[in-house]
């Protein structure tokens, strides 16, 4: 289980800026390096390959990426803008962890601040003479990176913010999601469904939000050290209210309570990291609005159904109350998310807006009749029900 700060820590590294700078800081070093490089290198080189040759080059890149970065960014911005349209709009944050678009954008902008500081130091006169043809090489390197990231952006253009391209990231992050959860079980603690102790403690939340991120070995290994026994109340999605309890502790004291709050992360978005139910909440939500009057397009709700029906089938979190196996955190105790929860969050919210399409809910309980065949014995149970609910009434 990821720690808190190793999970900040991968969110900042997949933010558009992070990868610019980091970039755009290498292409600095390797212009810092090439006076260290100019005396070990034979005399003729620097004549066939010196200021004249280089500078032209490094001029053209100045302007042109300049150019292209700024065309790039404001296609990115329209291409996810319409995706966000056409799904939903809480697909844009994760449209934005793109990493083909970030690498490309920061390959763009680290050869524009590559030519731009070349063309300084060279007519600030601050390179030796031998120092032109190393910066020559680095050029015609930083040349056919700058090729292959244009054609890997042309490539990624015919596919970017479309339909097509939203749902498979959606569907990808969820199957991660639901594989993680599926593999550690209640996050690696002990799965429970009774109530605890009437006489524990409550851990209040200290801002109003989603449940975001649980790290579970920091607040284990605390509850060891302090002998205490901790019920989560609220699970990662879950949205809670300041002061009012995200968990409770038997046997902690107040010191106990605010060292686990702070290993509770709470914010205004919900994450993917622990929560498997926010993809097919996107999942469901662009059903959602293919069907609104103004869209009326059914087909992409008979795809999101088949991609709901094909992540419950293949990556359905095992049935907690047959698992025997040992807990990671036996001093963290949280229920688990059931086939029930999963079922709630993609269909129902679906057959809202599918009231007056009968072939759409055709095509539910065709989805509804292929999970009761599921190994899993609650996924077959809540599918059943759910479909009766459905359809047996009418």
């Amino acid at each position: 289980m990821m720690s808190r700060g190793l999970l900040l820590l991968r969110r900042i590294v997949r933010q558009l800026w992070f990868r610019v700078v980091a970039i755009s800081l290498f292409s600095l070093l390797a212009l810092a390096v090439a006076p260290l490089l100019a005396p070990v290198l034979p005399q003729e080189w620097e004549d066939r390959f010196g200021r004249d040759a280089v500078l032209p080059v490094l001029t053209i890149l100045a302007s042109g990426m300049l150019a292209v970065t700024t065309f790039s960014l404001n296609v990115m911005v329209s291409a996810y803008r319409t995706a966000s349209s056409m799904a939903t709009p809480r697909v844009y944050r994760l449209l934005l962890e793109d990493t083909v678009t970030q690498s490309v954008l920061a390959t763009f902008t680290g050869g524009f601040v590559y030519s731009l500081s070349a063309i300084i130091l060279f007519r600030a006169q601050l390179y030796p003479p031998g120092a032109a043809f190393v910066v020559f090489v680095m050029t015609a390197l930083v040349v056919v990176l700058i090729v292959v990231a244009i054609l890997r952006w042309i490539d990624h253009l015919s596919d970017l913010g479309s339909m097509d391209h939203t749902l498979r990231l959606i569907e990808t992050r969820t199957c991660t999601s639901l594989q993680a959860r599926k593999d550690t079980p209640c996050l690696g603690g002990c799965c429970g469904t009774s109530a605890p102790p009437s006489d524990a403690r409550p851990i209040a939340a200290t801002q109003s939000g989603f449940v975001r991120y649980v790290d579970m070995a920091a607040l284990n290994a605390r509850a060891d050290e302090a002998g205490v026994t901790l019920y989560l109340t609220r699970l990662p999605g879950e949205f809670v209210l300041r002061g009012r309890p995200v968990a409770v502790a038997e046997g902690a004291d107040e010191a106990f309570c605010e060292e686990a709050c702070d290993l509770i992360d709470i914010g205004d978005i919900r994450s993917f990291e622990q929560d498997p139910t926010f993809g097919l909440t996107l999942l469901a939500e662009t059903a959602q609005r293919a069907l609104s009057p103004g869209v009326n397009d059914p087909g992409t709700a008979y795809e999101v159904m088949g991609r709901i029906t094909r992540l419950l089938w293949e990556n359905l979190p095992e049935d907690t109350s047959a698992t025997k196996a040992k807990a990671d955190y036996p001093h963290v105790h949280l229920p688990p998310v059931t086939a029930k929860d999963l079922l709630k969050v993609s269909f129902p919210p679906i057959a809202l807006y599918a009231e007056d399409a009968p072939e759409v809910m055709a095509w539910m309980e065709t989805s509804l009749k292929a999970l009761e065949h599921h190994s899993n014995t609650a996924m077959t149970e809540a599918a059943r029900e759910m479909r009766r609910s459905y359809f047996d009434a009418q």
